[in-house]
């Protein structure tokens, strides 16, 4: 059965009986370029092992297991689960749980990710993998394209999101996966995104530098000064004092400023005592 021909694809899930769960964001990749495209920007190599988020009917998985030590694939649908137990190599361990109660401590140091992620819990799933104790090296999602966009962005269109993924690590778009390659289709286009997790940025407590960093998007209208007063409950003045300090434009604001601009304002914060 060849699980990249939707017609396929539709017989395996007949045979299971079961369909499509959109509210799971089920959408199958019927692309073998795209599929491949995936799994070689994690790099696979012999002695890897790879968690893989989202399985589905495995039509990444059986491949991967001949590529790497073990693949651990983490599916939340019960049917899909069983299905994938089914006649498993030796190197393939499936868990059926909701990847953001998985157990990331359980995995080795050095794990690389695969994964066609469900669009609603991006966002979740990337804070999940980005700061566990136990991140992974590499990431290689199949994410909804305007989101790596968001990801990717620089100054001038940045987010908390992409402040976030840029400060633990390097997004790269690999490829873009148009909504005609999944069935059923979705309504918007999908991109491979690369993330090369390394060191953090800067040296800081993450979570004071998101509690800044929030602040600061917290008025996106508004500048800079305003947003951090509101964010950080100080005054204007002292929030003007801050961006003065850490070399910023009066009237700068928070989707304007880089990694090396926050570290600055971080600096600047916590001689304030404002974190």
């Amino acid at each position: 059965m060849d699980l990249t021909r939707v017609e396929d694809v539709r017989t395996a899930l007949k045979l299971a009986g079961i369909k499509p769960n959109k509210g799971l964001g089920q959408h199958f990749l019927v692309d073998m370029a795209s599929l491949e495209a995936i799994v070689a920007a994690a790099d696979p190599q012999i002695g890897d092992t790879v968690l893989e988020i989202g399985p589905g009917l495995g039509v990444m998985t059986r491949p991967l297991t001949s590529q790497v030590s073990k693949v651990v694939a983490v599916e939340t649908d019960a049917i899909l689960a069983d299905l994938l137990r089914r006649d498993a190599p030796d190197n393939l361990e499936v868990v059926e749980s909701d990847i953001l109660k998985f157990d990331l401590s359980m995995l080795p140091s050095g794990y690389k990710v695969i994964a066609n992620l469900p669009y609603y819990l991006t966002s979740k799933i990337f804070r999940l993998l980005i700061e566990s104790p136990n991140p992974p090296t590499i990431m290689s999602v199949l994410i909804q394209k305007e989101v790596a966009e968001r990801i990717c962005a620089k100054p001038g269109a940045m987010s908390i999101l992409a402040l976030s993924v840029q400060f633990y690590g390097q997004p790269t778009i690999v490829a873009t996966v148009e909504r005609h390659k999944f069935w059923p289709a979705p309504n918007v286009d999908s991109t491979v995104l690369k993330v090369e997790l390394t060191e953090p940025a800067f040296k800081a407590d993450p979570d004071r530098l998101f509690r800044l960093i929030k602040a600061g998007f917290g008025e996106k209208r508004k500048q800079l000064k305003n947003s951090l007063a509101g964010g950080l409950n100080c005054s204007v003045e002292h929030a003007a004092a801050m961006i003065k300090k850490a070399k910023l434009q009066p009237t700068a604001r928070a989707q304007e400023l880089d990694l090396s601009s926050w570290v600055r304002l971080y600096k600047a914060a916590l001689a304030a005592e404002l974190l």
